[in-house]
């Protein structure tokens, strides 16, 4: 379930009104709009607010794509709200958090950026951030609080509901009308005249409930969803647990001890006594990974043109790009992440090229099967993740990589704990992908 898109339809169906049902007796919208308009008159007669700006482009008569409900009328922003922008404040008098001293919330362009000392507006309010890539994003302040130059003020008049208000805010995407620069911006003349439907104030207040009624049940939905999402990840973790232990698929008293297997990959290997893995069943045994495989590079070639094999390409966040010469890499090799913050990362590579500067190439002795070996590795990824070295750029702990000790099952018992890996993993990915 898409909860996102759902909260949109939510808020859709609202400002057509087609959320919850008309009321006959309700005071039409255009009543209450006229009871703004004097109110604003008044307050700007006394100069208390300024008239609204209007652009160059605006149209006295505001178009709108539906089919509105009776009782409801079509106005702008500029005529139901006021939309003034707060005042510039320095970065050194906002503080991270709240103090003694700075207890005032301060918002800016993309909500609240910390706490001030003082505040310039005090009451409940809707906020739209003009600056900035999340320009158009509401908010709502409470109280007194401060707001910069980059946030703009939504004041109502006549008891036009706050929730309401908060909620046609943010269903009008108001980021559609931000300038296309390095910088994004809404100027308030613009927003001013963006047309926005009235229901009658009552129809404001149901409205408003419903929503909060709806989204109240999506947020449960999405809980769930967080919840469900780490007992799979648990889940798969304990599944990797049992594989290593030998209580996941039966043993077969047919099969070869694991020993045979361990001296073809070294004559000379001598088994001895894990501590960790006492309980581990008859023909198993235990080396560290460095017997089973090793971190190397690949062979240097130089005038030959191929793929650069780096992190981003194979994630498939960047096209790619060719190279005349560096660490040749067959397709369907390993590489491990051994720079940066997820070291430890494995990467088959689809198609021959050269090795990334962060990759080692990662050689599986060939008596071992080759996914179970991945498998260790994947349930240590957060213990290596958690110990790299270095400081400006974090490495693989190679020295722990290689001490990680691998419980050694008898080969074709290695291919069926792949298999019911696999075939787990498949059924929790799909639970995954339903959510």
């Amino acid at each position: 379930m898409d909860t996102k898109k759902l909260r949109q339809k939510i808020l859709d169906l609202a400002i057509r009104g087609k959320l919850v049902p008309q009321d006959p007796n309700d005071e039409p919208a255009s009543v209450l709009l006229e009871r703004i308009k004097a109110e604003k008159g008044r307050l700007i007669k006394e100069r208390k607010i300024k008239k609204s700006k209007k652009s160059v482009k605006t149209s006295d008569t505001p178009h709108y794509p539906y089919l509105l409900p009776n009782r409801w009328c079509l106005s702008t922003l500029g005529e139901v709200f006021a939309l003034q922008a707060g005042k510039n404040i320095t970065a050194k008098d906002i503080k991270d958090t709240t103090t003694e001293l700075h207890p005032y919330k301060c918002y800016g362009g993309n909500g609240v950026r910390g706490f001030v000392a003082s505040y310039n507006r005090e009451g409940d309010f809707s906020i739209i951030g003009r600056q900035g890539a999340l320009c158009g994003n509401i908010n709502i302040a409470k109280g007194k609080f401060y707001a910069t130059e980059h946030a703009v003020v939504v004041e109502r008049y006549c008891d036009v509901d706050l929730m309401w208000a908060y909620y046609t805010l943010t269903a009008l995407n108001l980021n559609q009308y931000a300038t296309a620069t390095a910088q994004p911006g809404l100027s308030v003349a613009v927003i001013n005249d963006v047309c926005i439907p009235i229901p009658p104030q009552k129809e404001q207040e149901r409205i408003s409930k419903e929503i909060e009624h709806w989204f109240a049940l999506i947020d449960q939905i999405e809980q769930g969803k967080a919840d469900l999402q780490t007992i799979i990840k648990q889940a798969k973790a304990k599944i990797l647990d049992l594989a290593i232990h030998g209580k996941l698929v039966p043993q077969d008293p047919n099969d070869e001890p694991a020993i045979e297997l361990l001296k073809r990959i070294n004559p000379d290997f001598i088994p001895c006594d894990n501590g960790h893995y006492t309980q581990l069943p008859e023909g198993w045994t235990v080396v560290p990974m460095q017997m089973l495989c090793s971190l190397i590079d690949g062979d240097k070639q130089n005038g030959i043109e191929r793929i650069n094999l780096d992190v981003k390409y194979l994630r498939g966040k960047r096209n790619a790009k060719t190279l005349t010469s560096g660490k040749y890499i067959a397709a369907n090799s390993l590489l491990i992440l051994v720079d940066g913050e997820n070291s430890g990362e494995v990467f088959r590579t689809p198609i021959d090229g050269y090795q990334g500067s962060t990759f080692k190439l990662l050689s599986i002795n060939e008596n071992m099967n080759t996914e179970y070996v991945l498998q260790i590795i994947n349930l240590h990824r957060e213990i290596l993740r958690e110990n790299k070295v270095g400081s400006a750029i974090p490495h693989l702990n190679k020295k722990l990589f290689k001490a990680i000790d691998v419980p050694i099952p008898p080969y074709k018992e290695q291919q069926r704990i792949v298999e019911a890996i696999n075939k787990f993993f498949i059924s929790l990915c799909m639970i995954m992908k339903s959510l």
